[in-house]
């Protein structure tokens, strides 16, 4: 009776391994991130948002945090948004070249008309030329210091019918980038023209020859219902540190290096963030809508409430870290400081600890908010970086190296401030928020990109 009862459970035994064993058979393998960023960039392209490809890339990647155990979360969120249709600027005179461009989202569709071209230079009052330009197309030099909103309201007041801006970059690149942080047509086309053409066009101006160009865009503005992804790790307390990565990209390459890398530097996090139990919850977060105006950053950070958060880590075009950057929070540097210490000779960083505010990336709705601000000095080579908003933003510029070093250091601060129990979470008062900004000077810009909301200066 006894070998029959053995054997009994011999069989149960080994039919429950059996059994374990299909089951981890049957699991699918979690990705590493750079083969994660591999598939979104080259099975669904550009993510610009709003667009199938956009919509697709987030779905995958939720696919792969449940398969790491989450329970990702989709936070909707309407944003004014643009769908690039066909682009064209032909040059007619003097001769017949079609030229390299984009237009700058928000530019809405048109009607095709030809205009004469004029220099305006940098687009300060003084660059325009003494006579008058009404019905021209105006040719923006490439290192304007003005933001697109001043060069448009500056344009328009003139009468210009549209304006070419060369391009920063040569090698026919162009850069893909907003009409505007708020959304709305432009009054007038704004175009991307590759930096040879641009300045072949400057020097027959200052030769004295005469250049006519044809526009036509079919590009147009569309309102758009997005979403930003959230997942989260309980801690032991409700306060939470927050760390977010855009994931839409512009539409002319894959957007590998803005933001790809920011995608799977968060998904590394994920991947190392599995069963721990931090002291602060961590909030981990992909944005929608920031090449467009900061939108999905801006609905976040409006959801907050009274929320309490330690802190918010922004990884944008991050590289592997140099610097850890408080931005300009003194409060910060204690916690990086003893971060950055406890690393050890051999793992500190070259920069150390800085604490520079800068701006627009999604950190900026946060810090409006009253929240405190961090992110990695990362510099991407410039063999690389340089192809960022055009087509050669591709899968190809990020090797793994890149993702595996950088999401290393990543980890290990995001380690160090979610079980750091001496880190509290508190809010600036607007008062404070607002110094944030004038010390480091940067008011004017965000006067001029329509982001100061602390009245006139």
């Amino acid at each position: 009776m006894r070998s029959v009862l053995n054997l009994s459970r011999w069989r149960l035994a080994t039919a429950l391994l059996l059994a374990s064993r299909a089951v981890a058979a049957a699991a699918p393998e979690p990705l590493a991130p750079h083969a994660l960023l591999e598939r979104l960039c080259d099975d669904f392209g550009g993510r610009l948002t709003g667009s199938r490809a956009n919509v697709g890339a987030m779905d995958r990647l939720a696919q792969e945090l449940r398969t790491l155990g989450y329970a990702p979360e989709k936070q909707d969120f309407p944003l004014p948004g643009w769908v690039r249709g066909e682009d064209r600027i032909d040059l007619v005179a003097p001769f017949a070249r079609r030229l390299r461009v984009a237009a700058l989202s928000y530019v809405q569709e048109h009607a095709p008309f030809e205009a004469e071209v004029v220099d305006i230079g940098n687009g300060r009052p003084g660059d325009y030329p003494i006579t008058a330009v009404t019905g021209r197309v105006g040719l923006l030099a490439s290192g304007s210091p003005l933001q697109t909103r001043e060069i448009v309201a500056g344009a328009s007041a003139r009468g210009l019918r549209g304006v070419l801006f060369v391009n920063r970059e040569g090698g026919g690149q162009l850069l893909a980038r907003t009409g505007g942080m708020l959304g709305g047509a432009l009054p007038l086309p704004v175009y991307s023209v590759a930096q040879e053409e641009g300045r072949w066009m400057q020097r027959l101006l200052a030769r004295g020859t005469p250049v006519r160009v044809r526009l036509e865009t079919k590009s147009r503005c569309v309102p758009v219902e997005t979403t930003n992804l959230v997942v989260r790790v309980p801690g032991r307390v409700a306060s939470r540190l927050i760390v977010g990565a855009h994931f839409d990209s512009w539409d002319l390459g894959q957007g590998a290096m803005d933001n790809g890398i920011g995608i799977a530097q968060v998904y590394a996090l994920a991947l190392g963030l599995r069963g721990k139990t931090p002291y602060h919850t961590i909030e981990l977060i992909w944005f929608n809508g920031e090449e467009q105006g900061l939108w999905g950053s801006r609905a976040a950070a409006a959801r907050l409430g009274d929320a309490p958060v330690v802190a918010m880590l922004n990884l944008d075009m991050v590289g592997v870290p140099i610097g850890v950057n408080a931005l300009g929070d003194d409060s910060l540097l204690p916690a990086l400081e003893k971060w950055h210490t406890a690393r050890g000779e051999v793992k500190r960083l070259a920069k150390g600890v800085e604490n520079l505010n800068w701006l627009a990336s999604d950190h900026t709705p946060y810090q409006l908010a009253g929240v405190r601000t961090i992110t990695f000095n990362g510099p991407i080579p410039r063999e690389s970086v340089r192809y960022y908003h055009d087509f050669a933003d591709m899968i190809d510029k990020v090797p793994p190296a890149l993702i595996d070093d950088s999401a290393a250091v990543v980890l290990d601060l995001v380690r160090a401030l979610a079980d750091d129990t001496a880190l509290s979470a508190w809010r600036r008062e607007s008062v404070d928020t607002e110094k944030l900004f004038t010390r480091f000077g940067l008011e004017k810009r965000m006067m001029a990109l329509g982001l100061w909301p602390f009245g006139a200066k």
